[in-house]
């Protein structure tokens, strides 16, 4: 079952989301050469608790880091470390806060300029399908139509959309019902209603859509070794429309 929030609890879910958004707003001015993901990772669980706030993916199933940081070929829960970041890579980071019992959930590609063209329009064309699986969170509409709006602008580009993982609903807690895939045909799955809460992420491939766990347990890493871009709203269904709640 899905689980409906009233209004009072969207708003305790869009305190949370800001403190979310307001971090990657942040964190952006620390991506650059030479910052190691491990540094990122504690000046982002750093700044959460200073907001009175829990980092909600720190020992979430065992996991050991605040925020899950992927790079290039790494396409989500990259665990941060001593690796470097270096120029023309792509950072991917996902972080999720939790307060007052009410969660928020954001990810943000980060490019390591300079990145070559065809990086570049991955994470625009990411970004982009971000935006058009929002726009069919509404009222009436079925899960797959949020799916099929992400899969159809990013094929037509010559991406791939991750079959492996997907969105979710959250809010009371990390992940919640439904599952929201990056494809699939339209008219299908669960009606949406108002006082729904999804976190929608489309994670894109440049190449193929497979992928495999890495030997930690964690990182998701594209089967061809091509890179992956990954964006992710916080958006609640309101008044029968969509409101992005991870917004600064």
């Amino acid at each position: 079952m899905i689980p409906l929030k009233s209004a009072e609890e969207i708003g305790k879910i869009e305190t949370v989301c800001k403190i979310t958004a307001e971090i990657l707003e942040r964190i952006k001015e620390y991506v650059k050469e030479g910052i190691s993901t491990r540094e990122l990772d504690s000046r982002i669980e750093e700044w959460i608790k200073m907001q009175s706030a829990v980092p909600s993916f720190l020992g979430y199933r065992g996991y050991p880091a605040s925020a899950c940081i992927s790079i290039d070929d790494e396409v989500v829960h990259g665990i941060p470390g001593p690796r470097q970041v270096k120029s023309g890579e792509l950072v991917k980071i996902d972080v999720g806060v939790m307060k007052n019992g009410f969660y928020g959930d954001a990810a943000v590609t980060f490019p390591v300029e300079p990145i070559s063209p065809d990086k570049r329009k991955l994470m625009e064309i990411t970004y982009a399908s971000l935006g058009a699986g929002i726009e069919k969170a509404k009222k009436g509409n079925r899960i797959s139509d949020i799916s099929f709006a992400v899969q159809s602008l990013v094929e037509k580009e010559g991406f791939q959309p991750v079959r492996a993982l997907v969105g979710h609903g959250v809010g009371r807690a990390v992940h919640e019902e439904p599952q929201i895939p990056n494809y699939g045909h339209p008219g299908k799955g669960p009606k949406i209603e108002n006082g729904m809460v999804f976190a929608i992420e489309p994670m894109i491939n440049a190449g193929t859509f497979e992928v495999y766990t890495d030997s930690d347990g964690w990182t998701v890493i594209t089967e061809d070794g091509k890179p992956s871009a990954h964006f992710e709203h916080t958006v609640a269904v309101v008044n029968g429309m969509p409101k992005i709640l991870t917004v600064v």
